[in-house]
């Protein structure tokens, strides 16, 4: 007696079809999870104020870059990320050489480099001397001797009888600044991370229907 088994639908076929129909389903929630995450870091940037500029640090990069797989994965990360983590952390900024952090006041102006501007490029862009100013109940100042604009900047007197001179305050010298905390990136990573497993049924579902 020959005995023969056939089974239909083919096993083998659907389990290979099951595997597939999973590697789009992971592969389609990472990357869902890695976009979104990365939408409400920059979200988070401009809503505190910090600028679209800083927010478009903030990159994303699936893995594996093509095709499909169960172990796909999302990396989000920013290229500027002193500058974000110091808003994320909210750090004790210290001197570098153990003495004072120049703060510069509205008279300074903006650095031609972007960011602060520093003292010694405040005295070569102006062409004026700034001079130490001790306070006992206060921070201490750099003030230099001069007229403010039309801007509230603090420029060379052209006056020869002294006429619209001041002594303006420059910088604030401080020991120490505490940066205030300005963005929570844990919270929206946690998210994206709880996220995924309904992203995962999701997609895998719509390819069965």
């Amino acid at each position: 007696m020959k005995l023969k088994l056939d089974i239909d639908p083919d096993i083998v076929a659907m389990m290979a079809a099951e595997v597939a129909a999973g590697e789009r389903a992971v592969t389609a929630a990472m990357r869902e999870a890695g976009s979104g995450l990365k939408a409400a870091w920059r979200t988070q940037i401009t809503g505190a104020g910090l600028g679209r500029r800083l927010a478009n640090s903030i990159r994303n990069q699936n893995f594996p870059r093509s095709g499909e797989s169960l172990d796909a994965a999302a990396l989000v990360w920013s290229k500027a990320p002193v500058i974000v983590g110091a808003h994320d952390t909210g750090p004790l900024i210290r001197s570098k050489n153990g003495f004072w952090l120049a703060i510069p006041l509205p008279a300074a102006g903006k650095s031609t480099r972007g960011g602060r501007i520093t003292p010694g490029e405040w005295e070569r862009r102006r062409g004026l001397r700034l001079r130490f100013v001790y306070r006992r109940t206060g921070p201490s100042l750099l003030v230099a001797e001069g007229r403010l604009n039309t801007r509230g900047q603090a420029v060379m007197s052209r006056s020869k009888t002294g006429r619209g001179k001041v002594t303006a305050p420059i910088f604030l010298l401080v020991p120490q600044v505490k940066l205030s905390k300005r963005l929570d990136l844990d919270r929206d990573a946690e998210r994206a991370l709880d996220s995924v497993p309904g992203l995962i049924v999701a997609n895998w579902m719509e390819g069965r229907y």
